[in-house]
């Protein structure tokens, strides 16, 4: 059974990155033919789906996130992360990785505060 475990500093200062890590056990983000995405909820609002990566390397982002988004991946450490640029208390929200495009399995999800 695949297991994913979202890590990353708690606070983020406004105008600054954010960065997170997906780290998945149980199965390998290489295997044909998952894709591992990142997904958001802010306060009150309904699940965003954020990006994602694909097993065979390729990246995918919401149009309203893209100019801020980066989305990269560590095979050897079988890992994929996640960078959100030029952060505003918008951006507070837990943080999830999970996968496929429509999820099969969730990480637990990691609270991001933007704030000074």
């Amino acid at each position: 059974q695949v297991h994913l475990q979202e890590s990353g500093p708690g606070l983020v200062k406004p105008s600054q990155r954010l960065s997170l890590t997906c780290t998945v056990s149980g199965g390998s983000i290489t295997t044909n033919y998952y894709a591992w995405s990142w997904i958001r909820q802010s306060p009150g609002k309904g699940l965003e789906w954020v990006g994602a990566t694909t097993y065979d390397g390729s990246f995918y982002y919401t149009s309203s996130l893209k100019s801020r988004t980066s989305i990269s991946r560590d095979t050897s450490k079988n890992q994929f992360s996640l960078q959100l640029s030029s952060v505003t208390p918008e951006d507070t929200a837990v943080y999830y990785c999970a996968r496929d495009w429509i999820p099969t399995s969730w990480g637990q999800g990691t609270q991001v505060t933007v704030s000074s």
